[in-house]
């Protein structure tokens, strides 16, 4: 069975922003899978053209601000840039620059997109707002319980 990879993509020094990356890490000490690789991705762009090219099923955990209640997880399968929500905070250039092109390569994985809404960019900082933080372990059992149907566990 091919692997899968987990992404999570945010930026850890603007608060609620890291989300993806708070999850990504939550899921990597809490649940044990063969065929799932977990990644810090950062704030997303060109350097991860690699990760994509090399996996069949790749999972972003991101937060958007796209107006709905601070903690509101989604699940979407986008195919095209265009399919992403309108604000993917604020890398969202270069990750869908980077998805736009592993299209016109023809080489783009299967994505699933979990977005989690947040209220706003914070100035620098490393706390996560309480309804944030709160989210961590619920988003992380629903990318878990999507996963379950494809990977094996491996205790």
């Amino acid at each position: 069975m091919d692997k899968i990879l987990v992404l999570g993509i945010g930026n850890l020094l603007m608060g609620d922003e890291g989300i993806g990356i708070h999850i990504a890490h939550y899921l990597e000490k809490n649940y044990d899978w063969k065929n799932v690789d977990i990644l810090d991705g950062g704030t997303g762009g060109f350097h991860l053209l690699g990760y994509f090219q090399n996996y069949p099923v790749v999972i972003l955990i991101d937060a958007t601000i796209d107006g709905q209640t601070a903690g509101t997880v989604t699940l979407i399968k986008p195919k095209y840039s265009s399919d992403y929500p309108p604000t993917l905070t604020a890398h969202d250039i270069g990750l869908k620059d980077l998805l736009d092109a592993l299209y016109l390569m023809n080489s783009q994985p299967e994505i699933w997109l979990y977005t989690v809404s947040i209220q706003k960019l914070d100035k620098v900082t490393m706390e996560l707002s309480p309804e944030i933080e709160a989210i961590i372990p619920v988003a992380a059992q629903q990318v878990a319980e999507n996963l379950s149907d494809h990977v094996s566990n491996s205790s």
